[in-house]
Protein backbone atom coordinates (compact mmCIF):
# COMPACT_ATOMS: atom_id res chain seq x y z
CA UNK A 1 0.00 0.00 0.00
CA UNK A 2 1.29 3.59 -0.71
CA UNK A 3 -0.50 6.14 0.90
CA UNK A 4 -2.60 9.01 -0.33
CA UNK A 5 -0.38 12.74 0.81
CA UNK A 6 -2.42 14.95 1.92
CA UNK A 7 -2.08 18.18 0.55
CA UNK A 8 -2.00 20.62 2.84
CA UNK A 9 -1.43 23.68 0.73
CA UNK A 10 -3.82 22.70 -1.91
CA UNK A 11 -6.66 22.24 1.23
CA UNK A 12 -5.45 25.79 2.60
CA UNK A 13 -5.55 27.66 -0.45
CA UNK A 14 -9.19 25.95 -0.75
CA UNK A 15 -10.33 27.34 2.53
CA UNK A 16 -8.43 30.69 1.79
CA UNK A 17 -10.83 30.55 -1.30
CA UNK A 18 -14.05 29.92 0.39
CA UNK A 19 -13.40 32.52 3.59
CA UNK A 20 -12.82 35.44 0.77
CA UNK A 21 -16.14 34.64 -0.54
CA UNK A 22 -17.54 34.98 2.45
CA UNK A 23 -15.71 38.36 3.14
CA UNK A 24 -16.65 39.54 0.03
CA UNK A 25 -20.62 38.52 1.27
CA UNK A 26 -20.18 39.86 4.24
CA UNK A 27 -18.73 43.41 2.57
CA UNK A 28 -21.54 43.42 -0.03
CA UNK A 29 -24.63 42.47 2.10
CA UNK A 30 -23.85 43.99 5.50
CA UNK A 31 -21.19 46.56 4.40
CA UNK A 32 -18.61 44.76 7.02
CA UNK A 33 -14.97 44.20 5.89
CA UNK A 34 -13.54 41.88 8.91
CA UNK A 35 -10.21 43.10 10.64
CA UNK A 36 -7.82 40.85 12.38
CA UNK A 37 -4.77 42.69 14.91
CA UNK A 38 -2.04 40.77 15.85
CA UNK A 39 0.45 42.46 18.53
CA UNK A 40 4.13 40.96 18.22
CA UNK A 41 6.84 42.12 20.87
CA UNK A 42 10.04 41.97 20.38
CA UNK A 43 12.51 40.86 17.25
CA UNK A 44 12.03 37.06 17.58
CA UNK A 45 12.97 35.71 13.92
CA UNK A 46 10.75 32.82 13.80
CA UNK A 47 8.03 34.94 15.23
CA UNK A 48 8.70 37.76 12.52
CA UNK A 49 7.86 35.20 9.56
CA UNK A 50 4.58 33.88 11.14
CA UNK A 51 3.13 37.27 11.14
CA UNK A 52 4.18 38.35 7.80
CA UNK A 53 2.38 35.63 7.20
CA UNK A 54 -0.74 36.23 8.50
CA UNK A 55 -0.81 39.87 7.11
CA UNK A 56 0.01 37.99 3.32
CA UNK A 57 -2.89 35.78 3.95
CA UNK A 58 -5.61 38.87 5.71
CA UNK A 59 -4.36 40.63 1.45
CA UNK A 60 -5.17 37.21 -0.29
CA UNK A 61 -8.84 37.20 1.46
CA UNK A 62 -9.79 40.41 1.80
CA UNK A 63 -9.35 41.39 5.55
CA UNK A 64 -8.16 44.63 6.76
CA UNK A 65 -4.78 43.81 9.23
CA UNK A 66 -3.51 45.67 11.55
CA UNK A 67 -0.08 44.98 13.00
CA UNK A 68 1.20 46.24 16.34
CA UNK A 69 5.16 45.51 16.79
CA UNK A 70 6.31 46.39 20.54
CA UNK A 71 9.69 46.53 21.37
CA UNK A 72 11.30 44.16 23.73
CA UNK A 73 11.86 45.76 26.68
CA UNK A 74 7.79 46.00 26.51
CA UNK A 75 6.18 46.35 30.05
CA UNK A 76 3.07 43.88 30.98
CA UNK A 77 1.09 47.32 31.22
CA UNK A 78 1.99 48.36 28.16
CA UNK A 79 0.76 45.52 26.52
CA UNK A 80 -2.30 44.44 28.81
CA UNK A 81 -3.12 48.64 28.08
CA UNK A 82 -3.17 47.96 23.64
CA UNK A 83 -5.17 44.35 24.03
CA UNK A 84 -7.66 46.43 26.07
CA UNK A 85 -7.54 48.86 23.17
CA UNK A 86 -7.35 46.72 20.83
CA UNK A 87 -10.73 44.96 22.38
CA UNK A 88 -13.10 48.17 21.95
CA UNK A 89 -12.19 48.81 18.12
CA UNK A 90 -15.29 48.85 16.17
CA UNK A 91 -12.92 47.69 13.34
CA UNK A 92 -11.01 44.88 14.50
CA UNK A 93 -13.18 41.50 14.95
CA UNK A 94 -10.29 39.44 15.82
CA UNK A 95 -7.25 39.54 18.06
CA UNK A 96 -3.58 38.23 18.77
CA UNK A 97 -0.80 37.97 20.33
CA UNK A 98 2.00 36.41 18.72
CA UNK A 99 3.82 34.03 20.89
CA UNK A 100 6.13 33.82 22.45
CA UNK A 101 6.50 36.59 24.27
CA UNK A 102 9.80 37.92 25.63
CA UNK A 103 10.54 35.80 28.90
CA UNK A 104 9.78 38.94 31.36
CA UNK A 105 6.34 39.36 29.99
CA UNK A 106 3.85 36.67 31.58
CA UNK A 107 1.47 35.28 28.38
CA UNK A 108 -1.25 33.84 30.63
CA UNK A 109 -3.07 37.17 31.92
CA UNK A 110 -2.51 38.83 28.47
CA UNK A 111 -4.31 35.60 27.07
CA UNK A 112 -7.16 36.15 29.23
CA UNK A 113 -7.45 39.73 28.94
CA UNK A 114 -8.06 39.02 25.21
CA UNK A 115 -12.34 39.15 24.85
CA UNK A 116 -13.36 35.65 23.97
CA UNK A 117 -15.40 36.75 20.93
CA UNK A 118 -12.35 37.92 19.34
CA UNK A 119 -10.00 35.72 20.32
CA UNK A 120 -9.50 33.70 17.08
CA UNK A 121 -6.60 31.78 18.02
CA UNK A 122 -8.65 29.65 20.40
CA UNK A 123 -6.21 29.82 23.21
CA UNK A 124 -8.84 31.79 25.75
CA UNK A 125 -10.39 29.06 28.25
CA UNK A 126 -13.59 30.20 27.31
CA UNK A 127 -12.61 28.95 23.37
CA UNK A 128 -11.62 25.99 24.83
CA UNK A 129 -14.66 25.06 26.86
CA UNK A 130 -16.50 25.89 23.86
CA UNK A 131 -15.01 23.10 22.32
CA UNK A 132 -15.00 20.18 25.32
CA UNK A 133 -18.75 20.86 25.43
CA UNK A 134 -19.24 20.59 21.32
CA UNK A 135 -19.38 24.19 20.86
CA UNK A 136 -16.29 24.93 18.79
CA UNK A 137 -17.43 28.60 18.01
CA UNK A 138 -13.68 29.33 17.38
CA UNK A 139 -11.50 26.61 17.92
CA UNK A 140 -7.47 26.41 18.20
CA UNK A 141 -6.41 26.40 14.27
CA UNK A 142 -4.03 24.37 14.07
CA UNK A 143 -6.80 21.30 16.06
CA UNK A 144 -9.16 22.17 13.38
CA UNK A 145 -6.89 22.41 10.85
CA UNK A 146 -6.12 18.78 11.79
CA UNK A 147 -9.91 18.06 11.35
CA UNK A 148 -10.04 19.70 8.23
CA UNK A 149 -7.50 17.75 6.66
CA UNK A 150 -9.41 14.42 7.96
CA UNK A 151 -12.13 15.44 6.43
CA UNK A 152 -11.04 16.07 3.42
CA UNK A 153 -8.92 13.59 2.65
CA UNK A 154 -12.22 11.32 2.46
CA UNK A 155 -11.67 9.55 5.69
CA UNK A 156 -15.07 8.33 7.46
CA UNK A 157 -15.07 9.74 11.37
CA UNK A 158 -18.20 8.42 12.75
CA UNK A 159 -17.56 5.39 15.06
CA UNK A 160 -13.50 5.44 13.94
CA UNK A 161 -11.35 4.58 16.54
CA UNK A 162 -9.04 7.99 17.02
CA UNK A 163 -5.65 8.36 18.74
CA UNK A 164 -4.03 11.38 19.91
CA UNK A 165 -0.61 10.92 20.68
CA UNK A 166 -0.15 14.02 22.87
CA UNK A 167 -1.60 16.24 25.74
CA UNK A 168 -0.94 19.94 25.28
CA UNK A 169 -3.51 22.71 25.74
CA UNK A 170 -2.56 23.86 22.49
CA UNK A 171 -3.60 20.92 20.37
CA UNK A 172 -3.68 17.48 21.85
CA UNK A 173 -6.23 17.69 24.04
CA UNK A 174 -8.64 20.20 21.74
CA UNK A 175 -7.79 18.00 19.00
CA UNK A 176 -9.03 14.85 20.79
CA UNK A 177 -12.37 16.98 21.35
CA UNK A 178 -12.76 17.83 18.25
CA UNK A 179 -12.72 14.67 17.06
CA UNK A 180 -14.92 13.31 19.98
CA UNK A 181 -17.34 16.02 18.48
CA UNK A 182 -17.02 14.35 15.31
CA UNK A 183 -18.39 10.95 16.93
CA UNK A 184 -14.85 9.50 17.16
CA UNK A 185 -14.12 7.00 19.69
CA UNK A 186 -10.88 8.72 21.13
CA UNK A 187 -7.66 7.83 23.62
CA UNK A 188 -5.60 10.57 24.60
CA UNK A 189 -1.83 9.09 24.76
CA UNK A 190 1.64 10.30 24.85
CA UNK A 191 5.01 9.68 25.60
CA UNK A 192 4.82 8.14 29.41
CA UNK A 193 1.89 5.90 27.97
CA UNK A 194 2.21 2.20 28.59
CA UNK A 195 1.84 0.14 25.22
CA UNK A 196 1.91 3.17 22.93
CA UNK A 197 2.97 1.13 19.97
CA UNK A 198 -0.25 -1.33 20.18
CA UNK A 199 -2.67 1.67 21.26
CA UNK A 200 -1.72 3.30 18.01
CA UNK A 201 -1.88 0.06 15.95
CA UNK A 202 -5.70 0.50 16.98
CA UNK A 203 -5.99 3.64 15.17
CA UNK A 204 -7.97 4.28 12.46
CA UNK A 205 -6.92 7.83 12.84
CA UNK A 206 -3.85 8.82 14.17
CA UNK A 207 -3.09 12.34 15.23
CA UNK A 208 0.94 12.29 16.65
CA UNK A 209 1.85 16.02 18.60
CA UNK A 210 4.10 14.96 20.83
CA UNK A 211 6.91 16.44 19.29
CA UNK A 212 9.58 13.98 19.17
CA UNK A 213 11.33 13.67 15.78
CA UNK A 214 9.59 10.38 14.14
CA UNK A 215 8.62 8.72 17.46
CA UNK A 216 5.87 7.07 15.81
CA UNK A 217 7.76 4.25 13.77
CA UNK A 218 6.23 2.51 10.72
CA UNK A 219 5.23 -0.54 12.54
CA UNK A 220 2.83 1.52 14.95
CA UNK A 221 0.06 2.38 12.06
CA UNK A 222 -2.70 0.19 11.11
CA UNK A 223 -3.06 -1.00 7.99
CA UNK A 224 -5.51 1.79 6.29
CA UNK A 225 -4.96 4.47 8.72
CA UNK A 226 -5.69 7.77 8.46
CA UNK A 227 -2.38 9.75 9.79
CA UNK A 228 -1.89 13.53 10.49
CA UNK A 229 1.66 14.66 11.65
CA UNK A 230 1.36 17.79 13.28
CA UNK A 231 5.17 17.25 14.38
CA UNK A 232 7.50 20.05 13.16
CA UNK A 233 11.41 19.19 14.55
CA UNK A 234 14.37 20.57 13.46
CA UNK A 235 17.83 18.08 13.50
CA UNK A 236 21.00 18.01 11.55
CA UNK A 237 19.35 16.02 9.06
CA UNK A 238 16.78 18.44 8.06
CA UNK A 239 12.66 18.96 9.14
CA UNK A 240 10.90 16.36 10.35
CA UNK A 241 7.30 15.59 12.36
CA UNK A 242 6.83 12.81 14.68
CA UNK A 243 5.85 10.20 12.11
CA UNK A 244 8.61 8.21 10.69
CA UNK A 245 6.81 9.15 6.96
CA UNK A 246 8.49 6.87 5.25
CA UNK A 247 7.81 3.94 7.16
CA UNK A 248 4.52 4.92 7.79
CA UNK A 249 3.14 5.63 4.35
CA UNK A 250 3.68 1.64 3.48
CA UNK A 251 1.01 0.74 5.74
CA UNK A 252 -1.48 4.59 5.95
CA UNK A 253 -4.29 5.27 3.77
CA UNK A 254 -3.08 9.14 4.31
CA UNK A 255 -1.03 10.64 5.54
CA UNK A 256 0.08 14.24 5.92
CA UNK A 257 4.09 15.48 4.72
CA UNK A 258 5.97 17.65 6.80
CA UNK A 259 6.47 20.09 5.96
CA UNK A 260 3.42 20.78 3.54
CA UNK A 261 0.67 19.51 5.46
CA UNK A 262 -0.83 20.60 8.95
CA UNK A 263 1.55 23.72 8.70
CA UNK A 264 -0.40 25.84 6.04
CA UNK A 265 -3.22 24.83 7.49
CA UNK A 266 -2.96 26.66 10.75
CA UNK A 267 -3.27 29.92 9.09
CA UNK A 268 -6.21 29.08 6.55
CA UNK A 269 -8.34 28.32 9.76
CA UNK A 270 -6.67 31.61 11.28
CA UNK A 271 -8.63 33.17 8.19
CA UNK A 272 -12.00 31.40 8.96
CA UNK A 273 -11.84 32.08 12.60
CA UNK A 274 -11.07 36.17 11.47
CA UNK A 275 -14.19 35.63 9.18
CA UNK A 276 -16.58 33.81 12.13
CA UNK A 277 -15.58 36.28 14.63
CA UNK A 278 -16.71 39.47 12.20
CA UNK A 279 -19.87 37.78 11.80
CA UNK A 280 -20.47 37.44 15.23
CA UNK A 281 -20.99 40.70 15.80
CA UNK A 282 -23.69 41.47 13.58
CA UNK A 283 -25.42 38.89 15.85
CA UNK A 284 -25.77 41.36 18.70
Amino acid sequence: MTAQVIDGKKIAAEIKTEVARGVARLKEERGLTPGLAVVLVGEDPGSQIYVRNKENACAEVGIKSFKYVLPADTTQERLMDLVDELNCREDVHGLLVQMPLPKHLDPTPVLLAIDPNMDVDGFHPVNLGRVVVGNAVLPSCTPAGCIELIKRSGAGMEGANAVVVGRSNTVGKPVAMLLLSENCTVTIAHSKTRDLPDICRRADILVAAVGVDRMIKGDWIKDGATVIDVGMNRTDEGLFGDVDFEAASKRARAITPVPGGVGPMTVAMLMRNTLTAAEMTLQG
